[in-house]
Order: structure tokens, then C-alpha cells, then sequence
């Protein structure tokens, strides 16, 4: 099972990716619709549910993690673009 935080991907932050070489991340998902997945262990998805209590994990259809703050998911997608991978999540919990 694969746990996400799926990133919506606006025209703005596109030309990020763009830019990073990493447009090839996003993934169409609904009438051109962009998204990035970012994966996240058991562990770091009990994490960010504890130190981020609005957040909820939908079990039932997306397995991903909603309703993080905005500023939360801005942070996440420039650790992707710094670090030009996917693979952010422990460094971005050592924060919190």
C-alpha cells in the first residue's frame, strides 16, 4: 500500500518543475489537471496526522493525506524542487 501527499500543480508552480527538469513528476489526473505524488511511510503518515491535526488520511479512496495547511504543502513541493526528487518526507518531518 502506498501512502501520498498528492500536490496540485498550478501553472506557476509547473514552470518550477519546468524549470528543475522535473515536469515529467506531474502526473495528468482530471481534465489536464496536474498532480505530484510524494510518498510517505506508515510511520511519517502518523507523524504529520499528529503534528498537523487538521490533516486527515483517506483510507477509503485516495490513500493520501488532505487537508495539510497550505504553507505545509508549499514547503513540501520546494523541498522537491531543491532536492529534485520525490523522496523529501524524512527530511521535511526533522523539522517538526
Amino acid at each position: 500500500m502506498s501512502i501520498t501527499i498528492n500536490i496540485w500543480i498550478n501553472e506557476e508552480r509547473y514552470e518550477k518543475l519546468q524549470k528543475a527538469g522535473l515536469a515529467n513528476m506531474a502526473q495528468e489526473v482530471l481534465a489536464g489537471l496536474k498532480v505530484i505524488k510524494v510518498p510517505v511511510t506508515e510511520e511519517q503518515k502518523d507523524k504529520i496526522l499528529k503534528v498537523f491535526p487538521t490533516a486527515k488520511y483517506d483510507s477509503a479512496t485516495t490513500k493520501s493525506i488532505e487537508l495539510l495547511p497550505r504553507e505545509v504543502k508549499d514547503k513540501i513541493f520546494d523541498m522537491v524542487i531543491e532536492k529534485q526528487s520525490l523522496e523529501i518526507m524524512d527530511e521535511f518531518l526533522k523539522s517538526y
